[in-house]
């Protein structure tokens, strides 16, 4: 089978293509054919070394994959072969063929493409983890998306429009907020053009914020809190800024406000029975069309190099696929 491998942490530029031998399941595992992976923005940090998951070398970048099973290990139980399945590795899902746990595959139901598939598990199962299980966002809040046009911001943008909330999209370009205002933004604001506070107080309005979801850092961060309304939550997803912002805590005590860590790789090990609810979930929504799960692009192995500087461009709008 053919592989995409970081034999040595650098860039995108430094992965390759090789031939390895087919995996073989062992007690508990399916083997599974790759369809489509899909790659994230920590892909481009775990290749260079400089994400909390470290892998031995060589390995295959990819944390996310749907495709179909074709064979089984002794005792594995809840898939059969043949079905379709999304995989969740962490990493190493850009090659033909992966073994995982069996117990841990999602079967994909009828109406869902494998692209839409692919995709899903990390953006919309970290998004759907911070805004039902840890805020409790409630219909008609209002919740502040940043970062809204990319992989978890519009997973948020869509899952808090399914939710009944009001929805502010904030991204740094036309183009992007016109992408969340096409998944359910009800108000967008362009924080390239206008500072972060001032753009949230003219659009919240009277109503004021209930939640923000924050998956950027950086100098967006304590402007964002300092707009929530009294007992507001705001949630800490990532630092796609590159840099941890330093909050006040008078500010948190001042206005009662819950900041909330959403650590979803962590909650899928200690709560594996909630995040199986969370999936089936998500899959049901997109089969209903109220996600629609969408793909920027979908690349060759052999382009893993341009997909990759999609995302850390941040030029992504949706998911970025790799096709073996």
């Amino acid at each position: 089978m053919k592989a995409l491998l970081c034999k040595a942490l650098g860039g995108p530029q430094d992965l390759v293509i090789e031939e390895m031998p087919d995996p073989v399941p062992g007690p508990g595992q399916a083997l599974v054919r790759v369809t489509v992976a899909a790659l994230n923005f920590f892909d481009t940090l775990i290749i260079a070394g400089r994400y909390q998951v470290k892998p031995e070398l060589p390995f295959s970048p990819g944390a996310e994959a749907a495709g179909v099973v074709e064979a089984l290990g002794p005792g594995a139980a809840g898939v059969a072969v043949g079905d379709r399945v999304i995989v969740h590795l962490g990493y190493g899902a850009c090659r033909e063929r992966v073994v995982a746990e069996a117990a841990g595959l999602t079967r994909i139901p009828e109406g869902v493409g494998d692209e839409q598939a692919a995709g899903l598990t990390v953006t919309y199962g970290t998004s759907l983890h911070a805004l039902q299980d840890r805020a409790d966002l409630k219909p008609g809040e209002t919740l502040v998306v940043l970062g809204a046009s990319g992989g978890v911001g519009l997973a948020a943008v869509e899952l808090g429009h399914a939710m009944g909330a009001r929805v502010i999209a904030c991204a740094s370009s036309a183009e992007k907020l016109e992408a969340a205002r096409a998944h359910g933004a009800d108000l967008v604001l362009d924080y390239s053009r206008e500072p972060l506070r001032d753009g949230l107080r003219r659009l919240a309005g009277e109503a004021g914020i209930d939640v923000v979801y924050d998956p950027v850092g950086g100098d967006f961060a304590e402007p964002a809190l300092r707009s929530l309304n009294w007992k507001g939550r705001f949630l800490v997803v990532g630092f796609a800024a590159g840099e941890i912002p330093k909050i006040p805590l008078n500010l948190v005590l001042l206005k009662g406000i819950d900041v909330q860590g959403v650590h979803w790789g962590v909650f899928v090990k200690r709560e594996p029975e909630a995040h199986a609810a969370n999936q089936a979930r998500l899959l049901s929504l997109v089969a209903e069309g109220r996600l629609s799960a969408r793909v920027h692009g979908v690349y060759p192995l052999a382009q893993a190099e341009e997909a990759l500087g999609v995302l850390s461009r941040r030029e992504a709008v949706g998911k970025v696929l790799l096709r073996p």
